[in-house]
């Protein structure tokens, strides 16, 4: 980091658009951690965040040492962190030491929890142009080996080794440098690539800050890493991954996490989160990947919409009876009514249809879109009824109406005159990584706990049910349409 100001913690309790709640406060996130059923990410300074669900943050991840940036990985059964010790200008200078340690759980409350002694594995001297501070860890699934990227602006981004069994730096392990113009890196793998990210842009100043997030790939962890038009960051390239959005400024520090097949989630944070006063705040987006390369989805927020399969495009619906509307029919064929002006012909209405609709229950089926009143959906969140990685949960009502989507004891779907708040009539919406949506019930009458497991399913054509959720199946798959 270029400088580096104190975090003021705050405990009070907030919600902001694109933002987690509870108390989400933390600068220089970790990557995201699950351990023992709850989320963990650590910060500058010490300390950091615990989730129970993902959505609401709080206060209370504890890790010693102080410093900056950490990172924190698990590896077989036990939680590798790494973290940086002064450098990043800090105190005025570039002299930095970059530390492993280890621990059998994140939970501060087990009695497990006990962090093993720090471990020096790279250190800059404060003379040469190079700083040994945000590390980010990989360890390659194609080959197990464990693979730290660090530095700033001040210098380089360098790549070392260490051992994945012990966190010190393999013996005779020499740094490369593979990376100028960016700081707070990391890396990933995917589909035969190796992926650094680099966050750009000047740190730290608040509602100021131009932090913004970059990527190059490689077919070889050592590099080059080049953008989408072939510059090496090594020569400054980077292709932007996210940058600021309306109401938040100064996306840094760059963590992934797969949720499942397909569903992936990026962490970093918001230098300035502009409905929380400007602080320093943990984001959670949906990582999309588009043509082989990594950007950041959006938060699903609602509103008014048609869901669509990705299956064949049809649309969900209520099982009632086509309403034909009355038109005075035009057409080539009369030739003189052609010569008279054109008028606009009114969309049907919910009021001209929904008495003809039956007062109980009503499935739920999927036909051709013709953007009538029983298949016009309402999706609102539902803050109170918390929530998971990147979102509360949502209810999904007939627009219009208080008739709600539910799940059914059965694993079907169908609609009930009006939302109780019960979990079976709550959705978990996620952004898939092709762009997509998965939709799940938040729990199943009849299944103990919370559903991850089953999702609305296009069985066919026209038959909307609940099953086994498949990434590589578009009968899994829908899409959320505003036409």
């Amino acid at each position: 980091m270029k400088r580096l100001h104190s975090i003021l913690a705050a405990l009070t309790l907030a919600t902001a658009a694109n933002a987690q709640i509870g108390a989400p406060y933390i600068h220089d996130p970790s990557t995201l951690a699950e351990c023992e059923g709850k989320y963990y990410t650590f910060g500058t300074g010490g300390g950091g965040l615990i989730s129970e669900d993902g959505w609401s943050w709080n206060s209370g991840a504890d890790r010693p040492g102080g410093g900056a940036a950490p990172d924190v990985l698990k590896i077989g059964d036990r939680y590798l962190c790494i973290y940086g010790a002064t450098g990043g200008g800090l105190g005025g200078g570039h002299a930095g030491r970059i530390l492993t340690m280890w621990n059998k759980t994140l939970d501060p409350k087990s009695p497990d929890f006990k962090w093993s002694e720090a471990v020096e594995v790279c250190y800059s001297d404060g003379m040469e142009d190079q700083d040994a501070i945000d590390p980010g860890l990989l360890l390659d699934p194609t080959t197990g080996r464990l693979w730290v990227s660090y530095g700033t602006y001040f210098g380089t981004i360098r790549l070392i080794e260490l051992d994945p069994k012990t966190g010190f730096r393999v013996k005779g392990n020499k740094e490369k440098n593979i990376a100028i113009d960016c700081e707070a890196s990391d890396l990933m793998y995917r589909d035969g690539w190796y992926y650094l990210l680099g966050t750009h842009g000047t740190c730290c100043d608040g509602v100021n800050s131009t932090y913004n997030i970059v990527v190059g790939r490689s077919k070889s962890v050592e590099g080059p890493y080049l953008d989408n038009v072939g510059r090496d960051m090594f020569h400054g390239g980077g292709k932007m991954v996210i940058s600021a959005e309306k109401r938040a400024c100064g996306a840094g520090h760059f963590g992934r996490f797969i949720v499942d097949e397909g569903v992936e989630v990026m962490s970093f944070h918001w230098e300035a989160d502009f409905e929380l006063s400007g602080r320093s705040t943990l984001a959670i987006r949906p990582l999309v990947w588009k043509n082989g390369w990594p950007v950041a989805g959006d938060n699903f927020k609602g509103g008014n919409f048609s869901i669509e399969s990705e299956r064949r495009g049809y649309a969900l619906e209520l099982a009632v009876d086509f309403v034909r509307m009355q038109q005075q029919r035009q057409g080539w064929f009369n030739r003189n009514q052609m010569q008279e002006p054109a008028k606009p012909i009114a969309n049907q209405t919910l009021e001209e249809v929904k008495a003809g609709w039956p007062e109980g229950d009503i499935p739920a089926r999927i036909g051709d879109y013709m953007y009538r009143p029983h298949q016009r959906w309402t999706v609102t969140p539902v803050n109170e009824a918390g929530g998971y990685l990147s979102n509360p949960y949502f209810k999904i009502t007939i627009e219009g109406t208080d008739r709600a989507l539910a799940a059914t004891a059965a694993c079907e779907v169908t609609t009930v005159p009006a939302y109780t708040g019960a979990d079976e009539q709550l959705w978990r919406i996620e952004q898939l990584t092709d762009g997509t949506y998965r939709i799940m019930p938040k729990a199943i009458p009849g299944i103990e706990g919370t559903n991850t497991k089953y999702c609305l399913y296009s069985a066919g054509d026209s038959t909307p049910t609940l099953a086994v959720y498949d990434f590589n199946s578009d009968n899994s798959k829908w899409n959320f349409c505003n036409r």
